[in-house]
């Protein structure tokens, strides 16, 4: 009991100052935060492991259909680890906050710590590329705006940058191993983020239009991203979405919670141009994309 009474302590007061930071909302909101913390959803069946699985869609709402195969299927069905499992740094520490998820997806933190919020939605997008033989198609920009790919990288070709001028220059053998593959995406890690997404990815304008595998992007140093990885809709067209995260520092991928609406916990229902709370991060000024 004591344990859960400092747990419960140490909650309400990191919620008051989450509360402070977003301008002092109702108190209303931070109760219901509160609970939404503490409790698990009604929603959720801690015995899957998997996101499809994992979690159920609320009364009236089904999911939408995607191929099998395709890059939805591939994330709603994404393996989890068991139900309970903490979010830990990249050094094997546990992350100060485990009130904000429902679900640790079973993807690797790297110990070198570069695998941060962008980055892991950008490992995810590349393995499913990988796994697909479409490996002609992973590559991203750095923050300078120069594009790199696996191919190039690959056949030897790595960056020389001076400044803010990025050449490449083959100065390695070929190499198209899976371990090369990694060592690209580390590269991808350092000169890539929020930033170089949100000037990179294009921005979808309707959000009735979104999908699983659009993102909501805050372009930064620090930025911030999170992954819709589940779509469900109502007979009246209206829908929701569940979403997964990376953050730093670098740190398991998790699938979170709703925090402001404990009734619909853990889907959200996403509107352009609206401030929309995941676990410890507010967007504001934002925009969704989705990998090209």
């Amino acid at each position: 009991m004591k344990h859960l009474l400092i747990y419960l302590a140490t909650i309400i007061i990191l919620l008051f100052l989450s509360a402070g930071a977003l301008q002092f909302k109702p108190v209303k909101t931070v109760t219901n935060s509160i609970i939404s913390a503490v409790e698990t959803p009604s929603l959720v069946n801690k015995k899957s492991q998997t996101i499809y699985n994992r979690v159920k869609a609320p009364k009236g709402y089904t999911r939408v259909e995607y191929a099998k195969g395709s890059f939805q299927d591939y994330l709603r069905n994404y393996e989890l680890k068991p139900f309970g499992s903490k979010i830990i740094n990249y050094d094997d520490s546990n992350y100060f906050w485990q009130g904000g998820h429902i679900g640790i997806l079973d993807i690797p933190v790297p110990k070198n710590g570069l695998q941060q919020c962008a980055d892991a939605l950008i490992r995810i997008r590349s393995e499913y590329l990988w796994d697909n033989n479409r490996k002609d198609e992973i590559g991203f920009n750095f923050t300078s705006g120069d594009y790199c790919s696996w191919v190039r990288y690959a056949e030897g070709y790595r960056p020389k940058i001076n400044a803010n001028k990025v050449s490449f220059h083959k100065t390695a053998k070929a190499d198209v191993s899976k371990a090369n593959f990694y060592r690209y995406l580390n590269l991808i890690y350092t000169y890539s983020g929020t930033l170089s997404l949100f000037n990179e990815l294009p921005s979808i304008e309707d959000a009735s239009k979104l999908q699983i595998g659009d993102m909501l992007i805050k372009g930064g140093t620090p930025g911030h991203i999170v992954m819709i990885c589940d779509e469900i809709v109502n007979d009246k067209g209206e829908k929701l979405y569940l979403l997964f995260q990376g953050n730093t520092p670098a740190q398991s991928v998790h699938l979170v919670k709703n925090l402001q609406n404990s009734e619909i916990s853990p889907w959200y229902k996403l509107e352009k141009d609206e401030e929309i709370s995941v676990s410890n991060y507010t967007f504001s000024s934002s925009k969704f994309v989705r990998f090209k």
